[in-house]
């Protein structure tokens, strides 16, 4: 019978952030998959735990994973782990669990520290819809033709940048959404010095062209307004004509369907006056 494969997130900052089921889970694992095992054996030593570790990562993933495949196919249970957060997210590890998938490898994720749901709840923009971005392409071709899709994404929108990279990444999102857009960047999250600064994009640039971007940062960057769909006159007519019939007097029905359709209100009732609604 097949092992199982544990998505066990790690703290992103705090080291007490770490849960009982989690402490748990990598306790009783036969081996631990990790990012970067200099990183994981420090939280295995506040743990006070000793396992076994495999290197699984971006530049291994295919000969590592099927190498962990293999134990976990022979029933031993693996603990997969990232340098921070939840893994298989932005990750590596999402490749890991498609190839468990496909052999009929059990995969069991635990909750617990994820970067972007932390920066998304503080950052004072809209949480009911978004979409996750992580890390842009590198290559300028490539970079702007994702944020050229991006420009009317209508969706509160969430990237991962470096502190190196970020006043690059600022300038390449204002040329993209413009001045007045609003983000919210969220830095050291959990941590001694976490921070959270909300501006437009404009004035986020401008910051950062006079002070050093320092930690690593979650930005969360205000969608686009959505487009009202255009309506004709005669739809608009229609719906005047519709409120109408339902009792509501001419010029409250005329006052609806402009707010509605964002006619102008005296053009529209013009048109109907005309039309000898």
């Amino acid at each position: 019978m097949a092992g199982i494969l544990y998505l066990v997130p790690t703290p992103i900052g705090n080291l007490g952030d770490i849960s009982d089921r989690c402490r748990k889970t990598l306790a009783e694992a036969d081996f631990i998959a990790a990012e970067d095992t200099r990183v994981s054996v420090k939280l295995l030593n506040h743990l006070e735990l000793k396992k076994p570790m495999v290197s699984y990562h971006e530049h291994n993933k295919k000969e590592s994973g099927e190498k962990v495949l293999a134990r976990l196919l022979e029933g031993q249970t693996c603990a997969l782990v990232t340098d921070a957060g939840s893994p298989a997210i932005s990750d590596p590890g999402e490749d890991l669990v498609r190839l468990c998938a496909e052999r009929g490898v059990q995969v069991i994720a635990i909750p617990g520290p994820c970067a972007l749901v932390t920066a998304l709840s503080i950052s004072a923009l809209p949480t009911g819809r978004f979409c996750f971005e992580g890390f842009l392409p590198v290559p300028k071709k490539e970079r702007k033709e994702r944020l050229a899709g991006l420009v009317r994404e209508s969706r509160t929108m969430i990237f991962y940048e470096a502190p190196h990279k970020l006043r690059a990444t600022l300038s390449d999102l204002l040329s993209a959404f413009g001045e007045g857009r609003h983000i919210s960047l969220c830095r050291e999250l959990t941590k001694l010095h976490e921070q959270v600064q909300r501006m437009t994009l404009k004035e986020a640039v401008d910051f950062y062209a006079e002070n050093e971007p320092r930690g690593e940062y979650v930005l969360v960057v205000e969608g686009a307004a959505e487009v009202q769909e255009e309506v004709s006159e005669t739809d608009a007519l229609s719906l005047v004509r519709s409120l109408i019939e339902r009792g509501i007097s001419k010029k409250d029905a005329v006052k609806q369907v402009a707010k509605e359709t964002g006619i102008s209100k005296n053009a529209l009732y013009d048109a109907v006056l005309n039309s000898e609604l």
